[in-house]
C-alpha cells in the first residue's frame, strides 16, 4: 500500500536528484560551484556574526571548512598537479586554520582575508572558461 509523505523518503529523492545533476555537471562547473558555495558561506557568517546569531555563523563557517576540505582539496591532483596543486593544498589548509580562528575569535576581519584570498582564484577560474582555455576533461551524460 501507499504510505504517508516522510521526511525521510523527500530527502532521498533529493540526494537522488544531487547525485544525478553530478554525473551530468562538468569538473570546472564543479569547482566553480565550489568556489561559489566557500564564499557564500562566508557571506552568510559574516552576517551571521553582524547579527549576534552563533548558530548560523558556526553553521556557515563549518560549511565553508567541509567545502575547503572535501570539495577543493580532495579534488586536487597531488600526482600530476605539481608545484600548483601543493601550493593550492596549503592555501586551502591555511584558510580553514584562519575560518577556524575566525569562528573561535569571533573575528570578521580573518573571514575578510580568506574571501581575499578565495576570490581572485575563483574569479580566475570562472575567466579560464570563458576564455576557452579550459577543456573539461569528463562529461557524463545520462
Amino acid at each position: 500500500m501507499f504510505s504517508s509523505y516522510s521526511d525521510r523518503t523527500a530527502n532521498a529523492y533529493k540526494r537522488i536528484s544531487v547525485e544525478t545533476s553530478m554525473n551530468v555537471i562538468d569538473q570546472h562547473k564543479l569547482a566553480a560551484l565550489l568556489f561559489e558555495g566557500v564564499l557564500n558561506s562566508i557571506a552568510i557568517a559574516r552576517g551571521a556574526m553582524a547579527r549576534g546569531d552563533v548558530l548560523t555563523k558556526v553553521n556557515a563557517i563549518a560549511k565553508a571548512i567541509r567545502i575547503l576540505e572535501e570539495g577543493l582539496s580532495t579534488a586536487l591532483d597531488r600526482v600530476d598537479g605539481g608545484e600548483l596543486a601543493a601550493n593550492l593544498s596549503d592555501l586551502y589548509a591555511y584558510c580553514v586554520r584562519q575560518l577556524t580562528l575566525a569562528n573561535v575569535r569571533n573575528d570578521d576581519s580573518l573571514m575578510a582575508e580568506v574571501v581575499d584570498l578565495i576570490q581572485p582564484i575563483a574569479k580566475g577560474w570562472n575567466e579560464m572558461r570563458q576564455l576557452g582555455s579550459f577543456q573539461p576533461s569528463i562529461s557524463v551524460n545520462m
